[in-house]
């Protein structure tokens, strides 16, 4: 048996607990910063949303009630390139933590569901998700009429829309071409 022992004065121990303590505490505040200018509401890019339920269980953890079954279901493609007029859609989509750049020339799935407890009680609301391979990759909240488009998130109930109105001759809310489409 070989034992080997070695004397390490106190001062070189304590300096040595001390800089790894720094580190592991270097490394938690980068996560936290990190983390925290990841942490959006919406939690971006949601992955395993399988089906119908997972769908609606994601619109539900967002504080949505919508109807049971999606009132219009499309296949999209997404633009090789993005011309000026996806601008604010793409900074919508980024402002959530999405990033539509990353599916450019990919068909994504729209899911659009009917919203029932939208807080200022408007009518014909809707809540809209692009779905990649059982991740959510964008999606927004739009009136039926084209009067206001944003994010995913709940607004307060006291104020109106955080509307970000669509200008005409802008691509349909989703920001894609259209590749197929489905009623139910």
């Amino acid at each position: 048996m070989f034992i080997m022992t070695a004397r390490i004065p106190k001062k070189r121990l304590l300096a040595g607990a001390i800089t790894t303590l720094c580190c592991c505490l270097a490394v938690i505040v980068a996560l936290a910063l990190t983390l925290g200018q990841r942490a959006v509401t919406t939690a971006a890019e949601v992955s395993n949303i399988r089906d119908n339920d997972d769908r609606i269980a994601y619109l539900a953890g967002l504080g949505w009630q919508v109807s049971a079954q999606p009132i219009s279901t499309e296949e999209l493609l997404i633009p090789e390139t993005f011309d000026e007029s996806y601008a604010s859609y793409l900074a919508l989509q980024s402002e959530q933590g999405f990033d539509l750049t990353n599916y450019c020339g990919k068909r994504v799935k729209r899911y659009v569901y009917e919203i029932t407890n939208y807080p200022t009680g408007e009518d014909a609301v809707q809540a809209a998700l692009l779905v990649y391979r059982n991740r959510v990759i964008g999606g927004q909240v739009q009136s039926a009429s084209g009067s206001f488009v944003h994010s995913l998130s709940m607004p307060q109930p006291s104020a109106s829309p955080d509307a970000s109105a669509a200008p005409s001759g802008t691509p349909a809310p989703g920001g894609t071409q259209p590749v197929a489409s489905s009623e139910p």
